[in-house]
């Protein structure tokens, strides 16, 4: 009886040919690459600005500050996060405060030309106001948190402050200007004193005074409640102790504290300072 064997290679010699690379296998659940999306979102962001200055009418000087404030924040976001491929979500409710801060900027500008109406004013910028406390949440539900986006988010408030201390300052008096002014003159005391760069400790006091002014601002703004003056300069001087206590604490650290130092970049950016002057 004949038994046959089973056949373990084949008949024939393949042919030689090109070689073809395997095709790349994505396992599952691996990240997928992120496209490039970071110039059409801020482009977006541009031409909503654009669209919002449309809507609101703030007049001519409005308009040029307003399309001023456009262009120099495109700049700045695309310097800042130009090694990111695209912003998270938290950064998306942040930008969509950009734009509308750049509304009440352009408002401001046509207010004291004597264009425009107080009360879309105190409407725009209370969206912005209540925005702040929605990226934050974001953030923390989405796992997406850094460095970055809260610096982010802090110079996003510190403008709408400035804008807002400048449309109080022309009922109120010059010194509310102070409000607006310290975050600023304190990034400038940081160049020659490199102490006060250094990392501050979570404070939830130092967020409360921060929303304390915006609010203040834009009651303030508003002309609805009496003694504004009185509000304002309650604020300004809870701001001052604010600041006063962590110039303090920063002295007594300026020996022991080093991760302030000039240069440092982070979370993907590129010159992350660009945002925060004081790096903090």
């Amino acid at each position: 009886m004949t038994m046959t064997r089973p056949v373990t290679r084949p008949l024939t010699e393949p042919v030689a040919g090109p070689a073809v690379p395997p095709a790349p296998v994505r396992l599952p659940g691996a990240p997928r690459r992120p496209r490039l999306t970071r110039g059409p979102e801020l482009a977006a962001a541009v031409m909503a600005q654009v669209a919002l200055l449309a809507l609101l009418r703030p007049g001519h000087a409005g308009l040029a500050v307003g399309a001023g404030y456009a262009l120099a924040s495109w700049a700045v976001l695309a310097r800042a996060f130009r090694r990111r491929r695209t912003l998270g979500p938290a950064d998306h409710v942040t930008l969509v405060r950009v734009v509308l801060t750049g509304g009440v900027a352009a408002l401001v500008a046509g207010h004291l030309t004597g264009v425009g109406h107080t009360w879309l004013l105190v409407a725009v910028a209370s969206v912005a106001l209540v925005l702040d406390g929605v990226d934050g949440q974001v953030a923390r539900r989405t796992g997406t948190a850094s460095e970055l986006g809260a610096r982010f988010d802090m110079e996003v408030d510190a403008f709408l402050v400035l804008v807002l201390s400048v449309e109080v300052a022309w009922s109120a008096g010059a010194w509310v200007l102070a409000i607006g002014a310290m975050r600023y003159v304190f990034g400038a005391a940081a160049w020659a004193a490199p102490w006060l760069r250094g990392r501050l400790r979570p404070s939830v006091a130092r967020k409360a005074v921060a929303v304390v002014q915006g609010v203040t601002l834009v009651v303030a703004a508003s002309g609805v409640v009496p003694y504004t003056g009185v509000l304002v300069a309650a604020a300004l001087g809870l701001l001052v102790w604010s600041f006063g206590r962590d110039v303090v604490w920063l002295f007594t650290r300026r020996h022991a504290d080093h991760r302030g130092a000039r240069g440092r970049s982070t979370d993907g950016a590129r010159g992350a300072r660009l945002l925060d002057p004081v790096a903090r």
